[in-house]
C-alpha cells in the first residue's frame, strides 16, 4: 500500500479521499523540517504546505514519486534536486485566489479606516478616538497592482466594481487584451505604477533574485501618504526601508500578510512601526480555499501514484 506523508495539517476531506483510494496517510509529528527528515522514510508521496521540502528531506525518502504543494508557491521546494531524481513537483494554482484577494481588500480597509487602532481605543476606554483619527475613503482613488494573475484580477474586480477605485496594473508577461477584458489600465513600467498609485498592492510570485522589488528607492517613488499592501511574498519588500518610510510618514500605512522572515524576528522594526496591520500569512486560510487546495493535492497524488502525469506538474 502506498504512503502519503503530510508535513502540516490539511483539510480532512482530502485525507479521507486518499484513504478511500487505498493510500495510507501519516502526518509529521511536528511542523518542522527536522521532523520531516526523521519521519518521511518510506513515503511514496508528500503533501506540504509552507514548510516546503528540503534537499535533505528528499534524500531521506528514496521511494518518493511526488511532492504536492498545497498552494501555488514552490519556492521552498528543492526543485532542482527533485528534477534530478525524477520526482514530480506539483502545485495547486487558483485554488485560493479569491480568498487571498478578499484578504487584500480586508487589509486595505483595516489600514485606511485604522480599524485595529479603533478596536484598541474602545477596549481602553478611549471613545474620543473617533474625533481625532479620521479614516480615508477609497472611492475614486487609484490602486496599483504589481502583477496581474488570478489574485490580482479578483482584487481588480472588487476594488473597481465594488469600491469604485481606479485600477492600474503592471505585469510584463500578461497580454494587453487581458487588461482590456478586465477593464484595467495597463502600466507600461513599475516606475509608472509607483507614481500614480494611492495604494500599491503586490501580487507577483517570488522572482528568485534575492533582492526585494519594493526597496527604499521604490518606496520613495510612491506618492506621499500612499499605502502598501502585501499578500504575496515577504521577501519582495525591504522591511527596514518600509518601517523607515512609515516612521517618516512618506508611506501612510501598510497591510502585511507576509513578512521576511516568517515568523518575524522579535526586533523587526515593522512590529513597532505606525499604522501597520499585520497578519500571520492567513490570506489563503479560509475553509473553502483550504478544502480546494487539499483536494487538488490529493487528486494529483493519486494521479502520480497511478502512473499518470498530474495536471499541474511543474
Amino acid at each position: 500500500m502506498s504512503l502519503c506523508f503530510i508535513t502540516q495539517q490539511i483539510h480532512p476531506d482530502a485525507v479521507t479521499c486518499l484513504n478511500e483510494a487505498g493510500i495510507t496517510t501519516r502526518y509529521a509529528t511536528e511542523p518542522s523540517m527536522e521532523a520531516v527528515i526523521r519521519e518521511i522514510g518510506d513515503a511514496d508521496a508528500v503533501i506540504t504546505r509552507d514548510l516546503g521540502l528540503s534537499e535533505e528531506a528528499l534524500r531521506a525518502a528514496p521511494k518518493l514519486k511526488i511532492i504536492s504543494c498545497h498552494g501555488s508557491g514552490t519556492n521552498r521546494i528543492a526543485k532542482a534536486a527533485a528534477a534530478e531524481r525524477g520526482v514530480l513537483v506539483t502545485n495547486a494554482p487558483n485554488t485560493n485566489s479569491r480568498s487571498v484577494a478578499e484578504m487584500t481588500i480586508g487589509l486595505l480597509l483595516a489600514v485606511m479606516r485604522r480599524l485595529c487602532e479603533a478596536d484598541r481605543a474602545v477596549r481602553e476606554g478611549n471613545w474620543a478616538f473617533r474625533y481625532t483619527n479620521n479614516g480615508t475613503e477609497l472611492y475614486g482613488r487609484t490602486i496599483g497592482l504589481v502583477g496581474f494573475g488570478a489574485i490580482a484580477r479578483h482584487v481588480a474586480q472588487i476594488a473597481g466594481q465594488g469600491l469604485g477605485m481606479r485600477v492600474v496594473a503592471w505585469s510584463p508577461s500578461v497580454p494587453a487584451e487581458v487588461f482590456e477584458a478586465a477593464g484595467v489600465e495597463r502600466a507600461q513600467s513599475l516606475e509608472h505604477l509607483l507614481v500614480v498609485s494611492d495604494v500599491l498592492s503586490l501580487h507577483r510570485p517570488a522572482q528568485g533574485s534575492g533582492q526585494p522589488m519594493i526597496d527604499a528607492h521604490a518606496l520613495s517613488r510612491l506618492k506621499k501618504g500612499a499605502v502598501l499592501i502585501n499578500t504575496s511574498r515577504g521577501g519582495e519588500v525591504d522591511g527596514p526601508a518600509l518601517a523607515k518610510a512609515l516612521e517618516t510618514g512618506h508611506v501612510g500605512g501598510a497591510g502585511l500578510d507576509v513578512m521576511s522572515p516568517e515568523p518575524p524576528l522579535v526586533d523587526d522594526p515593522l512590529l513597532r512601526a505606525p499604522n501597520v496591520v499585520l497578519a500571520p500569512h492567513i490570506g489563503a486560510t479560509t475553509e473553502q480555499a483550504l478544502r480546494r487546495m487539499a483536494m487538488l493535492c490529493a487528486s494529483q497524488v493519486q494521479d502520480a501514484l497511478a502512473g499518470r502525469v498530474p495536471p499541474h506538474c511543474l
